[in-house]
C-alpha cells in the first residue's frame, strides 16, 4: 500500500454538508482517504506510512473547480486569432484591450492587415459585435483589402463575415451560397447552419496541427489559470471528429495537464437523424485517464445569444428582426425522443425564451409518453426566460447550466439596443431558480465568457453589469449556491458527483487552492481572490507565470 500524504490548510471548504469544514485531508493513490483534522485522521496515520505536507497551511482548499460547459477545441481555434473585443480579455499570451466603436474596430483591422507580411495569408479575427462595432460586412472588409482573405468571427462563434477574397479562398460556389437560407452573400454573413458551410472549407487551416496544437496549449494554460480540475466539452466534436480526437488526446493526455475532460457528443451530425443514437453510443468506448464520455448528449434549440439569433417570444427584438432555429423544431423533438427512450441525459442549448419554451414543451411530451426519474434534462445557457418557465423547469424535473456572464457583458447593451430593460436585466434569472430549488451550475462556454469560475460566481452573486450597475438584484444568488454551482452541482450536471465536486472519503483528490476564503471575502471582491494553483489527483500544480 502506497504512502498517505496529508495536506493541511488554514481551512478546507469541503462542500459536503455533513462536514462543511476541515483542516486536513489525507490522500493516497489519487483519491481522498479522509477529510478532517490531524487528530481525527490519527487512526489512518497510525496504520500506514505517511507524510504531512504543510505547504497550504496559509491557504484555503476547495474541491477542484468544475466548468461543465467549456469548449477546448473552440478555444484552440480562436485563441490564435487576432482578438478585437468590446471587453478587455486577459489571455494566456497577451492582453486584448477593449475596442468599442466602429471607427476603432475598422482602424484595428487595417492595422493588423498592414502588419502582415505575406499578402496571401488569411486575416482571421474574433470578437466582433455590431452593438459596439457597427456594421462590418463584406463591403467594409473589401475596402480594407480586396486581395487578402479576411474573415471576421462574430463574438458568438455562431457567425462569420467574409470578404470576396475570403469567399474565393474558401472555394465556395456563389450560386450555392445564394440558395442557402442562413447565408447572406450580399453582406458576406454565414450564420448558424450557414457557418458549417464556411467552416468545412476552413477546416484544413483551422486544424492544421501546428496552429491547433498551439491553440490547445493556450487553452490548457487558461483552464489551469481558472483553477479547474474538471471541464465538460459540451458538443463533441466541435467541427470534425477525425481532426480533433487525436490532437485532443495527444495534448490533454500528458502528465503536465492537471485536469480531466468529460465529453458530451452532439446529438446529430449534418443531415443525420436516424443513426444518431448509434453514433453517439459509439463514443462511449473511448476512454483515457483524462478523457471520457458519459451518458450525455447535446442538442440545439435556437441561435446564439451573442449573435442576437436567439428565438424570442413577443414582443421580440426592438429592431424587429427574428431569431433562428439551430435545429428545426420537429427534428429537435424527434432527436430528443430517440435519446430520451435510450435513457440518455439530454442537454439542450437554449438561449431565448422561445427556444426554452420549445425545449420544455418537448420535455413535457416525453415525460407524458415515457416518464423518467432523475433524467437530468439540462437547459444549457439559460439566457432569456420567464418566471413561469423557471417554474416549469422545476415541475418537469429539469436542471440548468447557466452562462451568467451574459448579464455582465450584454445586460445594458441589450437593454438599450436589443430586447429592452425588463428582459435584458433579468437574463440568467438564477435567483428564481435558487428559490425554487432547481439544481444549477455555472459555466463559461469558453470563449463566450472567460474561463474563470470565480468570475462567474461573482456575476451570479452580485449581478453587476460592465458599467457597475446592479441588474435585477432579486435574481442574485447566495454565495453558497454560487460555490456549489462551480463544484458539486457542476459535478452533478456532468453525472460525476460520485467522483468529484466535494472533498470527502473516496472521491478524487482534486482541490483548488485559494489565498483567501470566499466566505470571508466581500461579495464584490470574489472574482479577485488569488489562486495558488490546483491539486489534481493528489499532485500539486502551482500556477506558472501568465
Amino acid at each position: 500500500m502506497s504512502e498517505i500524504t496529508v495536506y493541511t490548510a488554514r481551512k478546507i471548504r469541503t462542500m459536503n454538508p455533513s462536514m462543511p469544514e476541515a483542516t486536513a485531508v489525507a490522500v493516497r493513490e489519487g483519491r481522498i482517504v479522509e477529510a478532517g483534522s490531524l487528530e481525527t485522521l490519527k487512526p489512518w496515520l497510525d496504520a500506514y506510512p505517511h507524510k504531512i505536507d504543510t505547504r497550504f497551511e496559509n491557504h484555503v482548499l476547495m474541491p477542484g473547480f468544475i466548468d461543465p460547459h467549456l469548449h477546448p477545441s473552440l478555444g484552440a481555434i480562436l485563441l490564435p486569432c487576432h482578438f478585437i473585443t468590446a471587453m478587455t480579455w486577459h489571455l494566456p499570451d497577451r492582453v486584448s484591450p477593449p475596442v468599442t466603436s466602429h471607427e476603432d474596430y475598422v482602424a484595428r483591422l487595417r492595422e493588423i492587415e498592414k502588419s502582415m507580411t505575406d499578402p496571401d495569408e488569411l486575416l482571421l479575427t474574433w470578437g466582433y459585435h455590431k452593438i459596439w462595432h457597427g456594421v462590418v460586412d463584406r463591403t467594409v472588409l473589401n475596402d480594407i483589402s480586396a486581395t487578402r482573405p479576411i474573415i471576421v468571427w462574430q463574438r458568438s462563434f455562431h457567425e462569420v463575415i467574409a470578404n470576396d477574397a475570403a469567399i474565393d479562398w474558401m472555394k465556395l460556389d456563389r450560386a450555392d451560397l445564394e440558395r442557402h437560407p442562413q447565408i447572406d452573400l450580399a453582406s458576406g454573413r454565414f450564420f448558424e447552419t450557414g457557418l458549417a458551410v464556411a467552416t468545412k472549407s476552413m477546416n484544413p487551416y483551422l486544424f492544421a496541427p501546428e496552429r491547433f496544437g498551439k491553440g490547445l496549449e493556450l487553452v490548457k494554460k487558461a483552464i489551469h489559470f481558472g483553477g479547474h480540475t474538471t471541464i465538460g466539452e459540451l458538443a463533441y466534436p466541435l467541427i470534425n471528429d477525425e481532426l480533433e480526437w487525436d490532437i485532443l488526446a495527444n495534448t490533454i493526455e500528458q502528465d503536465d495537464v492537471p485536469f480531466r475532460m468529460r465529453l458530451v457528443p452532439r446529438g446529430a451530425g449534418p443531415g443525420e437523424t436516424d443513426k444518431a443514437v448509434e453514433r453517439v453510443n459509439g463514443f462511449q468506448s473511448r476512454k483515457t485517464r483524462r478523457l471520457s464520455f458519459g451518458n450525455g448528449v447535446k442538442l440545439f434549440s435556437d441561435g446564439g445569444f451573442f449573435a442576437e439569433l436567439m428565438q424570442m417570444q413577443p414582443p421580440g427584438f426592438i429592431d424587429g428582426h427574428h431569431g433562428e432555429w439551430m435545429t428545426a423544431p420537429e427534428t429537435l423533438e424527434a432527436l430528443a425522443r430517440a435519446f430520451w427512450n435510450e435513457g440518455k441525459q439530454i442537454h439542450v442549448h437554449c438561449t431565448g425564451d422561445m427556444g426554452l419554451e420549445l425545449a420544455l414543451d418537448i420535455l413535457e411530451k416525453l415525460q407524458f409518453e415515457r416518464p423518467r426519474f432523475n433524467h437530468r434534462f439540462t437547459i444549457e445557457h439559460f439566457g432569456a426566460s420567464t418566471p413561469e418557465q423557471a417554474r416549469r423547469i422545476k415541475d418537469l424535473g429539469a436542471i440548468v447550466s447557466a452562462n451568467v456572464y451574459y448579464l455582465h457583458e450584454l445586460g445594458e447593451a441589450y437593454w438599450r439596443q436589443s430586447i429592452g430593460f425588463e428582459r435584458a436585466s433579468q437574463m440568467a434569472r438564477l435567483g428564481t431558480l435558487e428559490r425554487l430549488g432547481v439544481t444549477t451550475a455555472l459555466h463559461s462556454d469558453f470563449t463566450m465568457a472567460p474561463a474563470l469560475p470565480l468570475n462567474s460566481a461573482w456575476v451570479a452573486v452580485n449581478r453587476l453589469s460592465e458599467s457597475g450597475a446592479v441588474l435585477a438584484p432579486e435574481e442574485r444568488i447566495s454565495l453558497d449556491s454560487a460555490m456549489r454551482a462551480i463544484t458539486i452541482d457542476a459535478a452533478y450536471m456532468l453525472g460525476m458527483e460520485d467522483e468529484i465536486g466535494s472533498i470527502r472519503a473516496g472521491k478524487m483528490a482534486d482541490f483548488t487552492v485559494l489565498e483567501a476564503d470566499p466566505w470571508e471575502t466581500a461579495p464584490e471582491d470574489l472574482k479577485d481572490i488569488p489562486i495558488w494553483g490546483t491539486v489534481f489527483e493528489g499532485e500539486p500544480f502551482p500556477l506558472g507565470e501568465r
